[in-house]
């Protein structure tokens, strides 16, 4: 079976009624987590957290709004690379990066895995790739945090083999089986938070975990129906799929057959 470990690479601050409607206006921290996963001698990271890339390319022009919406608290000895390597892990013993999506505190540590392919959604990096200034701010994305490299390794979704899901996790019916994992990874469409975003079924020991990623900020979000703050759906790429992806969770979660994790879940 899969093995899971998380790790918070940083964190950013934030009202909390932002993320959950009528969390109030207390400022609250929003953990950025990453993932190791592992199958057999395969390792795969879920996601990068921030790295000291993010101050690099967001210190001037349009990107220094990011900072100063979503201040972020960031020590190196925190980079996903220090953790790993603080486990014996290098770039090298890491097959592959999955990005859930390109919001700069996802991909933020990109740069720290040289020569370590990215998978993706095929369709949310086709939609992200080009934009620039006010545009890709808007997405959350930040260009300079893509090495110059990375569109001669990455790897696409679309291309890996389609698998059936368990009927226990219904609604999720089907999706794309990460190679080399053995069918215990696989990767699903997540649609709403951002171009392209994607989650990961991983079956464990203890039976099967989502990775959601941005889904949610909160578990409340997904037990409860309830969404963020209207202000929100501004930064949402698609605020009806969204919620459609926000029922699914719903249904998963009353299910009890999987166990959820989301990438940012914090003190609201």
């Amino acid at each position: 079976m899969a093995k899971i470990t998380g790790f918070e690479v940083g964190y950013c601050t934030h009202l909390g009624c932002m993320a959950l409607k009528g969390a109030g206006f207390r400022v609250c921290k929003f953990p950025s987590r990453a993932w190791l996963l592992e199958v057999g001698e395969r390792r795969w990271l879920w996601d990068t957290g921030y790295a000291s890339w993010f101050e690099q390319y967001s210190r001037e022009g349009v990107f220094n709004l990011y900072r100063q919406l979503t201040p972020v608290y960031f020590d190196e000895k925190q980079s996903l690379a220090q953790q790993l390597l603080a486990q014996g892990l290098v770039g090298r013993d890491i097959d592959g990066i999955i990005l859930s999506h390109f919001h700069a505190d996802h991909v933020a540590g990109l740069r720290d895995f040289p020569g370590v392919a990215s998978i993706c959604s095929g369709e949310g990096w086709q939609q992200v790739r080009t934009l620039r200034g006010f545009a890709a701010l808007r997405q959350a994305f930040i260009p300079g945090l893509i090495p110059e490299a990375f569109e001669s390794t990455v790897q696409f979704i679309e291309r890996f083999p389609i698998l059936a899901l368990p009927a226990a996790l219904a609604p999720f019916g089907q999706g794309y089986a990460l190679p080399g994992s053995d069918g215990q990874i696989i990767l699903v469409p997540l649609p709403g938070h951002a171009a392209g975003h994607i989650g990961a079924f991983v079956l464990t020991d203890k039976g099967w975990t989502l990775l959601a990623a941005d889904a949610a900020w909160s578990p409340v979000s997904y037990q409860t129906l309830r969404g963020p703050s209207r202000l929100a759906n501004l930064v949402l790429s698609d605020t009806k799929a969204y919620y459609r992806t926000l029922a699914q969770l719903n249904q998963l979660w009353q299910r009890g057959e999987a166990e959820i994790l989301l990438c940012h879940e914090g003190d609201i």
